[in-house]
């Protein structure tokens, strides 16, 4: 441990807490897809509906490969309301795309070689997962990875017992911008978003994660601690890392709702947004499909979420700064 710091020895215990190394990780070899049938599990968020659009379409973008949407299995959201309502017309909006809708994820499975893992209830990502994982099917799991950090490290353990390398991201990570950082020059940033709350999940969790994504894509990884200040209507999370740099996620729940930020670097400051749609992201998940590559390591999916719990924690301590390596460890104690 002599040339680790001690955050990121802990963050790197976590992700082997879960049954990898980093290294491990990027090694593996999902069983390569044998065609290019895309399956959906959850029909209960728009992100199904604007990926199959996409991939759907009459004129697709060639860089999609011709990787289709052909089959989904709608659930998904049973007793979040806000979610569940949608499925009915979901579902006959995917019918008119051509996509068959089947009962079990057995079934979904059978009939697909890739799979599209959108169910807006992360509490379900773990037990459907699984039934994903086993078939050895490649698999990108959306926003959220899981509905608690025990089960984001759950996961990725199942990632590496199954060999089946996987990533979760928010379509946040690719806003316009962005692309246009030099992160090794990034000397803090502050970002935002709508953080809407869902009581069955973290605060964060559910909505925040959007603005907490676009954060950790110019910061990277190595926040030591986080401290949180929460009212009614807005949250604001400062973020210190192990080298000193901060960065802070304001997310709103009032107001007109938008994304962006600023970015702190030795060039000067540099301005994220608007929001760039579902494409870049889906060009990513494409990509992943053909190859088994990830774009995001578990380091940093692992991470993200560890700073929306300790986030959470800060708000029932009133404020008081959390480590990210105490919340780490009372998840890979569950």
């Amino acid at each position: 441990m002599h040339s680790l710091s001690r955050r990121t020895f802990i963050l790197q215990s976590a992700v082997a807490g879960a049954g990898l190394s980093l290294l491990d990780f990027q090694s593996l070899s999902a069983k390569p897809a044998d065609g290019k049938r895309v399956g959906i599990i959850g029909l209960d968020t728009s992100h199904s509906i604007a990926f199959t659009k996409a991939l759907n379409a009459a004129q697709p973008d060639p860089v999609f490969d011709g990787y289709k949407v052909t089959a989904a299995y709608p659930y998904g959201s049973k007793d979040i309301e806000s979610s569940a309502k949608r499925i009915p017309g979901y579902i006959e909006e995917v019918k008119k795309l051509g996509v068959e809708i089947v009962d079990s994820i057995k079934d979904l499975l059978s009939k697909t070689d890739v799979i599209l893992l959108e169910t807006n209830d992360g509490r379900l990502h773990l037990p459907q997962a699984l039934e994903v994982f086993k078939s050895g099917k490649r698999m990108f799991i959306d926003k959220p990875v899981a509905g608690s950090l025990s089960d984001t490290l759950a996961i990725y353990e199942a990632s590496k017992k199954y060999k089946m390398p996987i990533f979760s991201a928010s379509s946040l990570r690719y806003i316009k911008g962005i692309e246009a950082i030099d992160k090794a020059k990034v000397l803090g940033a502050d970002t935002f978003s709508p953080a809407v709350l869902e009581k069955t999940h973290p605060d964060f969790y559910w909505y925040g994660i959007h603005g907490v994504e676009t954060l950790y894509t110019v910061m990277g990884t190595g926040c030591k601690s986080v401290t949180r200040v929460n009212t009614l209507n807005t949250d604001i999370v400062v973020g210190i890392w192990e080298d000193g740099r901060t960065g802070t996620f304001r997310g709103t729940r009032s107001g007109k709702h938008d994304y962006g930020g600023t970015v702190f670097t030795q060039d000067g400051n540099k301005v994220l947004g608007p929001y760039g749609g579902y494409e870049p992201l889906l060009k990513d998940i494409i990509k992943y499909f053909q190859t088994g590559e990830v774009p995001v390591t578990p380091e940093e999916t692992i991470e993200i979420f560890a700073f929306m719990e300790a986030a959470d924690e800060s708000k029932r301590q009133g404020g008081k700064s959390v480590l990210l390596e105490t919340v780490l460890a009372k998840a890979r104690k569950k």
